[in-house]
């Protein structure tokens, strides 16, 4: 006899869209280590956004190619370079293209999280690929044409909604893979976040250089062929998740509910987690975190330059401005290395820590990155004072490690506070603190550093002040960690609201917590071929960025 589903209204439900959640839930045999790699492909190729800057300079000279100030219109109004089909645009209009994307990446992970949720991963992940590698496709059009608002609004505001579904798709769905190792899984996604630049910089600067002529820079036909990869990869990606039976586990695992007070035994509701004081404060470690660790970003490489000088080409006690045109490009390239050793420990910085957040809790993780943050910010003055190069990259590099490793830890965190239910969404709303962070540090770091200049400071003095802010910043971040406690009971929704949120509606029968036949996994063909496909890329990228750090060891 054949029994048809029902909806909770009594009517015939109808049959799961080939996109839908209900539609990917694995079937026993499945293999977890399969949903990683999918994660790892989008955020790959998301991740491209910290490498943007590789076109500003070449798109600099799009219509003068390679004849300096040829078509260079200094008093063009920012409306006006967004229409001009005469004038080569300036560096500044063009990186506002990456501040969109980052405030948008923020909007966008917030107000589209809940339908993530409902909708699951892969319908989530196609649209990230469509508005990703469909914005570069944009801007490769206004580059083409010259029309600088059609790359703000495909490489900006489309790309930018691509970053901000892209980085939460896999967040609720690894989490709910890995009960046993929340850390380590969404590390294992967002650590692709921060190497995506790392792999996407040195493409973008072959196939610049491939493509370049005469007529053209090469930027607009970069930007094509890495929009279409990036929406083959992405789809890919895409089509690669699973998300688990309502209530997987894997097999012999036992819930950790009772250890410490941090993990919570319930699910708080999307609509209430912005309701609690758990949520703001994070919110504020989040934010604090980025704040510190984007400033340095945003002045790594004029940093390293002005504070050591011809020391960093054997001639102490020569500062930057008296080095000569050959001098400061030798400078100029190891400050280069600099910021490639900065970029690598701030990808491996998200796996290594998300990773021993599972061992030591998230609270004491965030606890590390701001204590000890406030040493090395307060004693990288000292270090510069000392004139040790050395100790100084290496104060950084565990700055830059923690970094990541706050992006990569707070979806566990989040896990752990308010449950896995609406880990994803929640997690989308909380990313607003890094727009909001993308827009303080950098703004704080140059307005102090600005203030220096204007006072006639030079070296070391124009940046200390600044590492004693970024110090102060947290300091507050370690307050606000400390001041987390576990969500109140009542905060929690019912078991029956979750069993109705996990069976939609009660169209089919909640399973009983276990494995439903799906094992954790292991090394398979399909499992090593998957890897090999995000690895490879992954170490190339990691082989060109030690290329360039190595310059620091001359």
């Amino acid at each position: 006899m054949t029994t048809r589903t029902v909806d909770a209204s009594g009517y015939p439900a109808a049959a799961p869209s080939w996109l839908s959640r209900e539609n990917i839930v694995a079937k026993p045999g499945f293999n977890r280590w399969l949903v990683p790699p999918a994660a790892l492909a989008i955020h790959l190729c998301i991740g491209m956004a910290y490498g943007l800057s590789v076109f500003w300079l070449p798109l600099s000279r799009s219509l003068s190619v390679g004849q300096p100030a040829a078509k260079s219109c200094p008093d063009m109004s920012v409306f006006a370079a967004l229409f001009t089909t005469t004038c080569d645009w300036r560096v500044s209009d063009l990186v506002i293209v990456f501040s969109i994307g980052i405030v948008v990446l923020g909007i966008s992970a917030a107000l589209f999280g809940g339908w993530l949720e409902r909708a699951g991963p892969r319908k989530a992940g196609i649209v990230a690929a469509l508005c990703w590698g469909g914005g570069f496709l944009i801007g490769a059009m206004g580059v083409y044409i010259h029309q600088l608002w059609l790359i703000w609004l495909g490489m900006g505001l489309i790309g930018g909604i691509g970053l901000g579904l892209g980085y939460i798709s896999p967040v609720s769905t690894l989490i709910k893979w890995f009960p046993d190792r929340r850390g380590m899984a969404t590390g294992m996604a967002i650590m692709g976040f921060g190497g995506g630049a790392m792999i996407g910089s040195p493409l973008a600067d072959l196939l610049i250089n491939s493509f370049k002529s005469p007529n053209s820079v090469g930027v607009w036909e970069t930007l094509a062929v890495m929009g279409l990869g990036y929406l083959v990869f992405m789809l890919g990606g895409a089509f690669g998740y699973r998300v688990p039976p309502a209530n997987w586990a894997p097999e012999g695992w036992t819930p950790p509910a009772a250890k410490g007070g941090m993990i919570a035994s319930g699910h708080v509701h999307l609509k209430d987690a912005h309701k609690t004081v758990q949520f703001w404060l994070l919110w504020l470690v989040l934010c604090l975190n980025v704040s510190a660790g984007i400033g340095v970003l945003a002045l790594a490489s004029p940093m390293l330059q002005e504070i050591f000088g011809g020391q960093l080409i054997n001639q102490p006690g020569v500062g930057l401005g008296q080095l000569d045109a050959a001098g400061k490009t030798q400078v100029a390239a190891i400050a280069a290395g600099f910021v490639g050793l900065l970029s690598l420990f701030n990808i491996l910085g998200r796996f290594f820590w998300a990773s021993m957040s599972d061992k030591i809790g998230r609270k004491v993780t965030y606890a590390i990155f701001f204590g000890l943050g406030v040493l090395l910010y307060a004693g990288a003055p000292w270090a510069a004072g000392l004139g040790s190069t050395v100790l100084f990259v290496v104060f950084f590099c565990a700055i830059l490690s923690m970094y990541g490793g706050g992006f990569a830890t707070i979806p566990a965190y989040l896990a752990d506070v308010f449950g896995t239910q609406f880990v994803g969404a929640i997690h989308g709303r909380l990313l607003t603190a890094w727009s909001t962070a993308g827009i303080v540090g950098p703004v704080v770091v140059t307005a102090i550093r600005q203030h220096q200049v204007d006072a006639g400071l030079q070296g070391l003095e124009l940046y200390s002040r600044t590492m004693y802010v970024l110090a102060a910043f947290l300091a507050v971040g370690f307050i606000c960690n400390l001041l987390v406690r576990p969500v109140a009971r009542h905060w929690f929704m019912s078991d029956a609201d979750v069993t109705a949120l996990q069976t939609k509606g009660g169209a089919a029968p909640a399973r009983a917590p276990g494995s439903a036949g799906i094992g954790g996994g292991g090394i398979t063909v399909t499992a090593v071929a998957a890897w090999a496909v995000v690895g490879i890329p992954i170490l190339w990228g990691i082989y060109k960025t030690l290329s360039k750090a190595a310059i620091l060891l001359h």
